[in-house]
């Protein structure tokens, strides 16, 4: 579980993300990372809605991509938000192969970032 403080909870802040954010689609998901100089910490916040999977599914999928939010607070914890949408099919995904895909959107999102 990530920390309060490293959650997006208001749809606010969902709806300026993904408004505001670079995005950057791959097959089963599309990140939104928007630079948030207001909060001191990284946020997260993710959409997996019904298309996905049932409820097993859709449940296995936000905690995969938990555990995924929490590698990457670790490896660069600066301030910035995120949301991760997922797409059909990434349900059915092995771990590493939706690992794989959300590092490499969050890495070309970030990249984006650091340009604009």
């Amino acid at each position: 579980m990530l920390a309060r403080e490293n959650r997006l909870t208001s749809a606010l802040d969902f709806k300026s993300t993904m408004k505001a954010g670079n995005k950057q689609v791959s097959d089963h998901v599309i990140i939104y990372l928007k630079r948030d100089e207001a909060q001191p910490h990284a946020r997260f916040g993710f959409l997996v809605g019904k298309p996905v999977a049932g409820a097993v599914g859709r449940n296995l999928t936000k905690r995969r991509l938990r555990s995924i939010a929490a590698e990457i607070l670790k490896s660069n914890p600066s301030n910035y938000s995120l949301v991760v949408r997922a797409l059909p099919g990434s349900a059915e995904l092995d771990w590493n192969r939706l690992r794989e895909e959300v590092l490499a959107a969050f890495d070309g999102a970030f990249q984006k970032r650091t340009k604009a």
